[in-house]
């Protein structure tokens, strides 16, 4: 099984590899149950674009790809 910073990192490997600019990267929105600090910080350290935390806020959800220009 592999965790959310293992996958994290492996996205963010194979864009570089590929040449892909952070600009061009893909949008990355964690979606979790753990709700602690460190998790967080891991995960924008390994340049997630959005951490929500389960069970998730409809509002929030919406409000978060519309602020990654993913919906209008």
């Amino acid at each position: 099984m592999i965790n959310y910073k293992a996958a994290l990192k492996q996205i963010r490997s194979l864009e570089d590899d590929a040449g892909i600019l952070s600009g061009e990267a893909a949008k990355v929105v964690m979606t979790t149950a753990l709700d602690d600090i460190g998790n967080v910080m891991t995960a924008f350290k390994g340049l997630c674009d959005a951490y929500l935390m389960r069970p998730i806020d409809t509002v929030k959800l919406l409000a978060q790809l519309k602020s990654l220009q993913l919906i209008s």
